[in-house]
């Protein structure tokens, strides 16, 4: 099937109420298997829907869900830059929406879990990055914040580097894992601390993650 030309790539820092590592990337139940809260931005440095430019395009999302991600029933609610122009914000809900793409992308597989979706949240972005420090943080006025840091090796107290990588996964094949401290203050509120952390530089197309 054709689909309209589009990609976007970017760094992405996101992170959930799992212990290091996340289940979810090991096919088991999450850590609190009552509860996974998340939530996640992704500066787009490089991207276009049709002919629409997306570089420097801010978004993310905090979501929840009751169990088990793929048992769905998820809540979710979504965070787009405020500097996004009127096409640009027309053209990144087309993709998130899981439109003009295959349905085993990203997009498309966190979305079919989605029980309900909260009005996004149009804000002035911060986001900071440094993969190879593990270190960084964003923040959403009135709705979402995060700072990641290195996992600390317990003895030493020095940064321990992991890397998990999933030659077929559909959200990454590469990422470095980190330590984030977390907190949703819209009407997803939640507050985490020392959870489970990944930021990649993640590139996207109808036909899902390009390598």
């Amino acid at each position: 099937m054709a689909y309209v030309d589009w990609m976007i790539g970017g760094w992405k820092i996101s992170a959930c109420s799992c212990d290091y590592g996340c289940p979810c990337e090991f096919n088991a139940p999450p850590t609190n298997r009552d509860l996974c809260e998340g939530m996640e931005v992704m500066h787009i440095d490089e991207g276009h829907f049709g002919d629409v430019g997306l570089a420097g395009v801010r978004f993310g999302a905090a979501f929840r869900w009751p169990g088990p991600v793929h048992k769905g029933g998820g809540i979710a609610q979504g965070f787009v830059d405020e500097g996004a122009t009127e096409k640009q914000v027309e053209a990144l809900f087309q993709i998130l929406e899981g439109k003009e793409q295959e349905p085993t992308t990203v997009f498309n597989i966190y979305g079919s879990t989605i029980e309900t979706e909260y009005d996004p949240v149009f804000a002035k972005i911060e986001f900071e990055c440094d993969p190879a420090a593990r270190s960084g943080s964003f923040k959403v006025p009135g709705a979402a914040e995060l700072t990641m840091e290195p996992i600390k090796n317990p003895v030493t107290g020095k940064p321990h580097r992991a890397v998990i990588r999933l030659p077929e996964g559909f959200e990454f094949r590469d990422a470095e894992m980190a330590s984030a401290t977390f907190k949703g203050t819209a009407e997803l509120t939640m507050d985490h601390a020392d959870s489970y952390c990944f930021v990649s530089y993640l590139k996207y197309g109808p036909y899902g993650v390009i390598d």
